[in-house]
């Protein structure tokens, strides 16, 4: 077997293993997707109950569940590099800073 049959038979297999560590299985998927559909329900259901002041803040709780799981499952965030990850982390303090500083801005405006 020549060097190049060797690189070429060493990167299909890389390239089969990283497909493989991208796609989670159906029945992963499958979970996830159930898990969203509880969560939608449970979002609906609580929307009927009055919690006062915080209905807000469970809603954005399960809000933010449910991101995370379509982040990291349907997006693939969680089998990405560590350099994608620390540049979403990144994208979501400045967001997350922005949001702030807007709020105590309309907070202390009048």
């Amino acid at each position: 077997m020549t060097d190049n049959q060797h690189t070429d038979k060493a990167e299909s297999h890389e390239e089969s293993h990283i497909a493989e560590a991208h796609h989670p299985s159906y029945g992963v998927n499958i979970a996830v997707w159930i898990g969203l559909l509880a969560l939608t329900s449970i979002t609906v259901a609580v929307a009927g109950i009055n919690l006062g002041s915080l209905a807000l803040s469970v809603a954005l709780i399960i809000a933010l569940v449910k991101s995370m799981f379509v982040v990291n499952f349907f997006m693939h965030v969680k089998f990405d590099s560590k350099i994608i990850k620390l540049f979403i982390a990144v994208c979501i303090i400045v967001f997350i800073t922005m949001f702030v500083l807007t709020f105590f801005d309309l907070t202390f405006r009048y």
